[in-house]
């Protein structure tokens, strides 16, 4: 079974946002602006997602030709 993943990409700063805002965004694995992950879509990260929507660019991850 393949699992789903989707592309996070940090479009703002982390600076003077709420920790839980933060602590989200870190979640993901996200560091600093333009940086980009894939990360499985699975409702926890869904969840770090809408968190810090405003900040995040989110699209589906590009498949692999396997």
């Amino acid at each position: 079974m393949t699992q789903k993943t989707i592309k996070v990409t940090l479009i703002k700063s982390m600076a003077g946002q709420l920790a839980n805002i933060r602590n989200s965004a870190r979640g993901l694995g996200l560091r600093r602006i333009g940086h980009s992950v894939v990360v499985a879509d699975t409702p926890s990260n869904r969840g770090m997602m809408n968190t810090a929507s405003h900040m995040l660019k989110v699209e589906p991850a590009l498949r692999s030709g396997n």
